[in-house]
């Protein structure tokens, strides 16, 4: 049964409306995210997962050294190219809408099917994921397939160890299933998966990431294979507890990562409607 219900805060003040929904059995999130499971090819990071309900939003991250308990109690999937659409997907639904005192309980659901022909959408949600602070992949802890820009595009001092994330972008190695809609047009949709990816305006993250690599590799003790991760721990450093610090001392890098986290707010607002739209949410 659904419930429309109307919203007030603390002070009595009308808010909006609010629905309430029961659960569906077997068809939240966590559901449809085991249809993505992929043990076959190579991994190239791991996904750590929680829940299906918003409060549980900051235990969902990416990391190339899963803790023992995550592994034993199954809380991580692979990460693989040939689920990396679904995953980053998967983890922009998760972070682009904040948990609040009215939505923290909200449920996500198994989505709709039309999510696969959107891929406008999936392309924002891969922006959204590589630049997000819980993509905590970091080449101190293996290798890192998450360099989103070329070594012409950011003067890296010494060639990439990978270049997987570049080649996924330009389509050379993106399978035909991540972005088939339809299984009976998979000669249009093979070539449309080996075709570079087109970001929308919203995405103008990638000129501010590019700008902030830029600025990293011109450092003489760069690390030609650092992770967003890593060239933030760079400039903000750890703080006596072991955790990075909030913020830093280079003014040029405080610019550049808050332009970025402000390319990145309005990136997550261009997302946050089709997570509505393709079912992920209920309203």
């Amino acid at each position: 049964m659904d419930i429309n219900t109307d919203v007030y805060d603390r002070h009595g003040h009308f808010m909006g409306h609010k629905g309430l929904y029961a659960p569906i059995e077997n068809r939240l999130l966590m559901d449809w995210l085991k249809t993505k499971h992929d043990k076959k090819s190579a991994r190239i990071a791991y996904l750590r997962m929680l829940g299906s309900d918003v409060q549980n939003n900051n235990g969902v991250f990416l990391t190339t050294t899963p803790s023992e308990s995550d592994l034993k109690q199954r809380k991580t999937c692979d990460v693989t190219a040939a689920n990396l659409s679904s995953i980053t997907v998967y983890f922009s639904v998760r972070h682009c809408i904040e948990s609040e005192w009215v939505n923290d309980r909200d449920q996500y659901q198994y989505p709709e099917a039309s999510w696969e022909g959107d891929l406008e959408f999936q392309s924002d949600c891969l922006v959204y994921t590589l630049f997000h602070g819980q993509n905590r992949i970091s080449a101190l802890s293996g290798p890192n397939h998450w360099l989103p820009f070329t070594e012409q595009e950011v003067g890296a001092q010494e060639k990439f160890a990978s270049h997987f994330m570049t080649d996924y972008i330009s389509g050379k190695n993106r399978p035909a299933t991540e972005t088939t809609p339809d299984l009976f047009s998979q000669p249009q949709e093979a070539s449309r998966a080996n075709a570079p990816l087109s970001f929308s305006p919203e995405a103008a993250v990638m000129k501010a990431g590019r700008e902030l690599w830029q600025y990293y590799h011109a450092q003489p003790e760069a690390n030609p294979n650092a992770a967003f991760h890593d060239i933030r721990l760079h400039f903000q450093g750890r703080n006596e507890k072991g955790k990075m610090n909030s913020g830093s001392l280079d003014e040029h890098y405080t610019r550049l990562i808050a332009a970025l986290r402000q390319n990145l707010k309005q990136l997550a607002k261009k997302i946050e409607p089709k997570v509505y739209e393709h079912g992920f949410l209920l309203r």
